[in-house]
């Protein structure tokens, strides 16, 4: 059930992250989880404030004898990646997170579960609760919006937090401490179709790619994971060159932050080509399935006959978005100079989704150098206007440059070496933290992200490992006791 996750230890930290799966927030829908956040920080008689985009604000004075230390802003996002398997009957919108105590792991029941960044959350309201900690100044940072646009960073208002220390409680490696990430942007590509009528002595296919793991498009990019939206795409391709397919409408992904793990084609082909075009996606399936044998072992790729659809897309469009897609960069791009092991540039092509009049393509560029960002921006923007689609790239945000000097970085290395007998691991990340954003209004901030183990997030297979809670708690304590004045 459930509710086992509230015997867990430190029980301060999951009961409140059993309430926060209790309240539907993906992305765009928080209104339930502010107002829930807004009452929670009202009822402890603590001040609070709900700015204009929705970001939740709560501030709690210093224990006695701290109030000469620098304060603090404790910070986490509100909403949740909604992902869920094929299989699994569940609302975002309205149903709770049901979680699984699964050994060394919480999980949850077919769906994401909220980890990200709900354990950051969470935590949060356990330090605003509490009656016994020791720290200075605190003030609370909930953000909205986070995994679909940052729109909640990005619109945060500078003056109206206090501190002078941001701790971001957004990253997934207990034991390390992020003081560096990714930039990002947006890229959209539409190709406007015409419908046109299904041709005499056809049949109509659907092909059906499943089994894919997915994963965040930044942490697991480097995993050389499977992209459904590819993998259609390939299939369409050799079937447009070898059978005369038609494509009547497709859907792949649903997040541009994840990496799509499902996806469907409609198709049609001339009746004659039934048996070798049946025998050729039965090849190239297992020519992917066998590329892809270590990474993805559940890849599932079938082709049956299905109901002739009601139009086709024109030969046209169809033929210039698959040759674009199928050009289109995914994957890692650059690996850091400066940071070994660490992805410098990436993207994910994440979404393709038709209508009845167009065929859109969404993708995620990131990079830790903005101007590689710009560079792979207008790669991709050339292969799609080339192929006469519509482009655009919006929803940039910056990347958060490493300070190798930052006075939190240092006090946070001593902290964990004297509670668990090692210096943490100092890395910078390829994922969008809104510290880039954040750091951008407020410049005077000195900014660390940290937070217990995480695994798969964006994902189903979505877990945050129990003992690492406790830990992260127990840093979190000890760095606020520590805080300097």
């Amino acid at each position: 059930m459930s509710n086992q996750i509230l015997n867990l230890e430190p029980k301060a930290v999951w009961k409140h992250f059993y309430s926060l799966t209790q309240i539907p927030r993906p992305s765009k829908k928080e209104e339930r989880i502010i107002a829930f956040m807004k009452s929670f920080g009202q009822d402890l008689g603590l001040e609070t404030i709900v700015d204009e985009v929705g970001n939740v604000i709560i501030r709690k004075p210093a224990t006695p004898g701290m109030e000469n230390r620098k304060g603090v802003i404790l910070q986490a996002h509100l909403d949740m990646v909604p992902q869920k398997n094929s299989d699994k009957l569940h609302d975002f919108e309205k149903d709770p997170i049901e979680t699984i105590i699964d050994g060394e792991w919480v999980r949850a029941n077919g769906t994401t579960l909220g980890a990200d960044n709900g354990m950051g959350a969470a935590a949060i309201m356990a330090v605003l609760e509490s009656k016994d900690l020791v720290h200075g100044p605190v003030e609370a940072l909930f953000t909205i919006d986070e995994e679909t646009g940052m729109t909640g960073a990005e619109n945060l208002k500078p003056g109206i937090l206090k501190g002078d220390i941001l701790l971001n409680l957004d990253s997934e490696d207990e034991g390390e401490l992020y003081f560096g990430c990714a930039g990002g942007i947006d890229g959209s590509f539409e190709f406007n179709f015409k419908q046109v009528n299904t041709e005499p002595d056809t049949i109509a296919y659907k092909l059906n790619v499943s089994g894919l793991k997915g994963g965040h498009s930044g942490l697991d990019i480097p995993l050389g994971r499977g992209n459904s939206c590819k993998i259609l795409v390939r299939l369409l391709w050799h079937g447009v060159e070898k059978h005369g397919l038609r494509l009547a409408g497709m859907e792949s992904g649903n997040m541009r932050n994840a990496i799509p793990r499902e996806g469907f084609a409609i198709v049609t082909i001339p009746s004659g080509k039934k048996d070798e075009f049946e025998k050729c996606m039965a090849k190239s399936a297992e020519t992917i399935k066998a590329e892809l044998s270590v990474t993805e072992p559940g890849l599932q790729i079938r082709v049956a006959a299905t109901d002739m659809p009601a139009f086709l897309i024109d030969t046209d469009t169809q033929n210039r978005m698959l040759r674009a897609a199928y050009g289109c960069p995914n994957g890692v791009i650059r690996m850091s100079d400066a940071m070994a092991g660490l992805v410098e540039t990436s993207t994910n092509l994440s979404i393709i989704k038709s209508d009845n009049a167009s065929i859109r393509i969404s993708c995620l560029l990131r990079s830790s150098v903005n101007s590689a960002k710009k560079d792979l921006s207008h790669m991709m923007g050339s292969i799609f206007e080339l192929a006469g689609a519509k482009v655009a790239f919006e929803g940039e945000y910056p990347g958060w440059k490493p300070n190798p000097d930052s006075a939190i970085l240092k006090t946070m290395q001593v902290v964990y070496n004297n509670k668990f007998g090692k210096i943490p691991e100092i890395k910078a990340i390829h994922a969008g933290l809104e510290c880039g954003l954040l750091g951008a209004v407020y410049p005077n901030w000195d900014m660390i992200s940290f937070g217990p183990t995480i695994r798969y997030p964006h994902s189903p297979d979505e877990k945050v490992h129990i003992e690492s809670v406790g830990k992260f708690w127990v840093y979190l304590t000890e760095t606020l006791k520590n805080i300097p004045a």
